[in-house]
């Protein structure tokens, strides 16, 4: 198999952009083509990507993948009926397009850095490495009976082994589902039971901002209640001894005796690749399905064009592989566009606030691709810890899991990009697989407004819908954010569930995806996120259904009834506020609060533990028995006065006994700051 450039299908691409020539005719799927002469514009390129997507994505996926097998047909697919498939008839394997083609040109070239907790003792790891890592890996996942189309749950932190692990299940055909290593053991058993896992990979310890995670036993509470589980493969990061039991197994020791070569597994297009489990308005979080061809090339088309990644970049993006952005843009991405990429193992603030910029100075990275709940957490401690360290090698600066305020912008372009460096609001989901709106690409010198996603990128159409269920036209106008078109990198299904991915994404607004999410368009045609429609709060850029917190809470047995809001918080952006109801024979109120919290923790994890919870004599409900949540959002966010229809509550007086409440609740907050 002929290693191919990704460069030569995205370096065309950017060509044309120069040049003023748009995507010639697929040469499968093609059903038109643009006159040579069409103008040089990224709206020429955005027309052409609208009106004839197998004409814009075919050769792209052509001259850009490394294929086994040419596809027949670009796309197939109907959002009406949410059906979804690109590049059908194609076979390929990921794991080739992310080491192999690169090993055979390059194979020296620096492939991770792997930023650990401690400052100062990074690794680096070539593509030869990798992917000989890889091999290993996969090798010991195919003796260990893992065979294509059978999962495996990757629990682990940020590190080269937990990349080998995704690309190893990749190379053999397998589906790896990667749960966030902060995730409780009933979190993780409820993942791994839903895609009927085989394997699980883990660490015995993990560490993170100075702190040991006990990996190992959370895995191990896990399993007892895992039946599909056969094998737990133990990997190292610490020289803690832990417990092996019957079902673990030592991975290092295993992956020394195997081969450093694993021949690689041809895939169909629209095979599965992995499983990514999101939140959901209401039950139990939903497993994403994403494929092969489509969402690698749309991780690999937006890495290089939203960030102006250059051959030569070191690439840092420092979210979590356990999240959509960290498999798109620390794994994926990169790695197909052959990219050195940043794996960050701590925290922001550890050893100190300047944590961040002197990893900058000292890798010399080059596109910096965080959150804004750490900008806006690294804001409160000033600009010296910024200042300190040398950050020219910046170029590019990014934004994701949550609309950024307009502070924390000023402060990431004028103070950490010293004004000089682009920075780019990206707006996308789990569920789209890659950027969907950002400032770039773009005419060369475009504007960049503070705090605004701005432009689709190609084959992305945005379309505002009002409650009716019409679409809004024109400027200065706001509504559901929909997308009237499928693009490669969306998400195929519910993993067991199709019918739920349907009800989810297909069935409020016909014909169209809808994201969940509210957005205005400036008089520029530009979009803003203006957050979330239904019941999912976004805590620190982790979206959460508050359904799953008050399930949790709904547990305890002095708590008949609760209700969980979302509110503005300083640095997380939202935060939980819980109403709860206590039976008569509750006991010590602080106490039952004390075990709420402990409850979150467990069953889902720290982060979505409530900031506040108010003990209420009831909720407000309608005549229907529907808590009337609306209401309790006015409350806590000063808006009372203006609690809008309130003809179906079943008792208005409600609402007064609440405000008394939350307003002696306040002063108490107040009056111990």
């Amino acid at each position: 198999m002929a290693a191919r450039s990704l460069g030569r299908g995205l370096g065309r691409l950017l060509g044309r952009l120069r040049e003023g020539r748009a995507p010639r005719r697929a040469a499968s799927g093609g059903s038109g083509s643009v006159p040579a002469a069409a103008p040089a514009s990224y709206q020429a390129l955005s027309a052409q990507a609208a009106r004839d997507p197998a004409a814009f994505w075919g050769p792209l996926a052509r001259d850009s993948l490394v294929w086994d097998a040419p596809y027949h047909t670009v796309c197939d697919c109907d959002l009406r009926g949410g059906r979804v498939g690109w590049f059908l008839g194609g076979q390929l394997n990921v794991s080739v397009n992310c080491l192999d083609q690169h090993v055979q040109k390059s194979p020296e070239s620096i492939a991770l850095i792997w930023e650990r907790d401690e400052p100062g003792t990074e690794v680096r790891v070539t593509y030869r490495e990798l992917l000989e890592t890889t091999c290993r890996l996969a090798n010991t996942l195919k003796r260990h009976g893992v065979r294509r189309g059978d999962r495996v749950a990757i629990y682990m932190p940020v590190s080269p082994l937990a990349v080998a692990s995704m690309l190893a299940c990749a190379r053999i055909g397998a589906v790896h589902t990667v749960v966030f290593a902060g995730f409780s053991a009933e979190s993780l058993a409820g993942r791994i039971n839903d895609a009927k896992c085989k394997v699980v990979i883990t660490f015995n310890q993990g560490l993170r901002g100075g702190r040991v995670v006990e990996l190992k036993k959370v895995v191990d509470e896990a399993v007892k209640h895992c039946p599909t589980i056969q094998h737990v493969l133990v990997a190292h990061r610490t020289d803690s001894k832990v417990h092996m039991g019957d079902l673990d197994v030592p991975l290092e020791q295993e992956m020394a005796r195997e081969d450093p070569v694993c021949t690689p597994e041809s895939m169909g297009s629209e095979d599965m690749l992995f499983l990514l489990y999101t939140s959901g308005s209401t039950g139990t979080p939903k497993g994403l399905v994403h494929t092969q061809a489509g969402y690698l090339l749309y991780a690999a088309l937006t890495h290089r064009l939203v960030f102006d990644y250059r051959p030569g970049d070191i690439f840092g993006c420092v979210a979590d592989i356990g999240w959509i952005t960290g498999h798109s843009y620390v794994v994926y991405g990169p790695l197909c566009n052959g990219a050195t990429s940043v794996l960050f193992e701590s925290t922001p603030v550890y050893p100190d606030a300047g944590r961040y910029w002197e990893m900058v100075q000292r890798l010399r990275i080059s596109q910096f691709y965080g959150a804004p709940t750490a900008v806006r957490l690294l804001l409160k401690y000033g600009d010296s810890w910024v200042r300190k360290y040398d950050r020219s090698s910046l170029r590019t600066l990014g934004s994701v899991g949550e609309p950024i305020n307009h502070e924390a912008w000023e402060w990431l372009h004028k103070v950490v990009g010293e004004s000089r460096c682009t920075l780019v609001d990206t707006w996308w989901q789990t569920e789209t697989g890659g950027i969907c709106i950002a400032p770039r690409p773009s005419e060369e010198g475009a504007e960049i407004l503070p705090g605004m996603a701005m432009r689709p990128f190609f084959g992305i159409i945005p379309v505002l819908m009002d409650e009716e269920g019409n679409v809004v036209e024109g400027c200065d106008v706001s509504g559901a954010l929909c997308l009237s078109q499928a693009w490669p990198g969306m998400a195929r299904t519910i993993y067991g569930d199709h019918q739920r991915f349907l009800d989810a994404y297909f069935r409020a607004y016909p014909g169209y995806y809808f994201t969940g999410d509210g957005a205005l368009r400036t008089q520029g045609g530009y979009y803003q996120i203006t957050g979330r429609m239904d019941d999912v709060i976004n805590i620190s850029g982790h979206r959460l259904g508050t359904a799953e917190i008050e399930d949790a809470m709904a547990a305890h047995p002095a708590v008949p009834e609760t209700a969980v809001i979302g509110y503005p918080h300083d640095i997380k952006g939202e935060a939980a506020f819980a109403f709860i109801v206590l039976k008569d024979d509750a006991g010590d109120a602080d106490v039952v609060m004390r075990e709420l919290r402990a409850t979150v923790a467990s069953k889902i994890a720290k982060y979505a533990v409530p900031d506040q919870i108010l003990v209420v004599k009831r909720l407000p409900k309608t005549r229907s028995g529907k808590v009337m949540r609306r209401l309790l959002k006015k409350i806590i966010t000063g808006k009372a006065q203006d609690l809008g229809d309130t003809t179906t509550l079943e008792d208005p007086g409600v609402i007064t006994e609440i405000l008394s409440t939350y307003q002696k609740h306040r002063d108490k907050r107040a009056a111990a700051q």
